[in-house]
């Protein structure tokens, strides 16, 4: 018989909670089979906003057959044999509850606050003061603008025909190009034929052919990356000593 059944004391179960107003309202809560329902509605009022009082519980199985009500707020949970995966659904009795007719769903039926433009203008902690402060400090265009002869120092010992290496990879060539390359950003640029096929084209960049070499050898690059000096072609047969 049901008031039989003894609960041991760590046994609990999880069960899926609904609830009859809030249509999106679903949670897998684990209870204790020791709880009495009184102590349980307790727990769901705190999640869903029904009132104790207010509250008729439900129980289903995972067939979703009606198995009991948890009319006796005395008895513990596990008078009613709840197994993991049922589901406890509340009832709200009250018709002028917090959760009737989707207040808590339905975020159109909230009054929104508004606030005339003029209002909002003269507001200082606002996103838009913040974000007129902020462009105010970025530099326009024309102050940003890199000058057509930004690097034009470091080119003073890059000489076309000059052995050099290439960071990064130590690569080797000789230099094919230098000067200013519209098409690639002001300032400017050196053009490299390299010794191996490290390249990405053939001396010609964005329709515009700064130099030849053969297909994969080119590279354009930036000043500072280049070094000019003693870099002759490596052997690609010479093996290190041992």
């Amino acid at each position: 018989m049901a008031s039989s059944i003894q609960v041991q004391g760590d046994e609990s179960v999880t069960l899926r909670v609904t609830h009859s107003n809030l249509k999106t309202f679903a949670s897998d809560i684990r209870f204790s089979l020791q709880l009495t329902v009184e102590a349980v509605k307790d727990k769901l009022w705190r999640k869903c906003g029904t009132s104790v009082n207010s509250m008729h519980l439900e129980l289903f199985d995972d067939a979703r057959n009606k198995v009991a009500d948890l009319s006796d707020n005395s008895k513990p949970l596990g008078f009613y044999s709840p197994l993991d995966g049922f589901r406890l659904h509340v009832l709200d009795l009250d018709p002028t509850s917090v959760s009737s007719g989707g207040w808590l769903e339905d975020t159109s039926l909230v009054e929104k606050y508004k606030i005339s433009e003029e209002a909002y203008n003269k507001r200082q902690d606002t996103f838009r003061k913040y974000k007129e402060k902020f462009t105010s400090q970025i530099p326009t265009t024309a102050e940003a603008k890199i000058p057509d002869t930004c690097m034009e120092d470091l080119c003073a010992d890059i000489k076309v025909g000059s052995r050099c290496e290439v960071e990064p990879g130590a690569k080797r060539g000789v230099v094919k190009f230098v000067g200013q390359a519209e098409p690639l950003g002001p300032g400017f640029w050196v053009g490299v034929q390299y010794d191996e096929p490290l390249g990405k084209h053939d001396g010609m960049v964005k329709g515009v052919r700064y130099f030849e070499c053969p297909p994969s050898h080119g590279g354009m690059l930036r000043p500072e990356k280049v070094k000019v000096g003693d870099y002759p072609e490596r052997d690609p047969f010479e093996e290190d000593e041992i």
